[in-house]
């Protein structure tokens, strides 16, 4: 069984409908109990991360997500996902976020590019993982964000885009991944790496 993690955000449903498309149980919560006795723990996330990170914090979620990360339970990120993993987000002039992995969510900058950045894209994959087995590398995803992960360390970057700058758009470390774009809406590019998820053992 897959958790979902339950901040009250608006795509939480377009997640649990993907997975059973590919024939996988999940459930949509924020009990503790049911997020501990999960194989594997998912946060999708629209919308801004102060919103975010007070009704994480609110319902206890962030000690939770930390404490299931250090047990080694794979752990996935969409969207809002890949950015609350981070130190901080430069929302609101720095919003604290959970510090898994250290960086920064970054606003896009420039009067030549479209915020938010809104479509389809492709990645260019640094470094080799389990979860993009038997993806094409011609692929492209869906995007919708303003802000992008920016992590610290280059060895916690896995793919990157470009949109006016490049930027992370996979990032991990051991047993967590997250992708700034929407798996759920990029078609069965997407739904490939969801898969890899649901037998992804989180060793790298």
């Amino acid at each position: 069984m897959i958790a979902i993690i339950d901040y009250e955000a608006g795509n939480l449903t377009s997640v649990a409908r993907a997975l059973r498309h590919i024939g996988v149980a999940c459930q949509i919560t924020k009990q503790h109990d049911e997020i501990r006795a999960s194989e594997r723990v998912i946060f999708p996330g629209v919308g801004a991360a102060g919103e975010a990170m007070e009704i994480i914090r609110r319902e206890g979620l962030d000690g939770m997500i930390r404490e299931i990360i250090a047990q080694g339970k794979p752990f996935l990120g969409i969207c809002l996902g890949a950015q609350i993993i981070l130190g901080e987000s430069e929302e609101d002039g720095g919003i604290p976020c959970l510090g898994i992995i250290p960086g920064t969510a970054k606003r896009f900058q420039g009067t030549d590019i479209k915020i938010p950045h809104m479509g389809w894209n492709d990645i260019s994959i640094t470094r080799p993982h389990p979860l993009l087995e038997g993806v094409d590398t011609r692929a492209q995803f869906y995007f919708v964000h303003s802000y992008y992960p920016a992590p610290e360390k280059r060895e916690d970057i896995i793919a990157m885009t470009d949109y006016g700058v490049s930027f992370a758009s996979i990032i991990g470390h051991d047993n967590v991944i997250a992708t700034q774009f929407h798996l759920e809406k990029s078609g069965r590019h997407g739904l490939q790496i969801l898969k890899n998820f649901c037998g992804w053992n989180g060793r790298v």
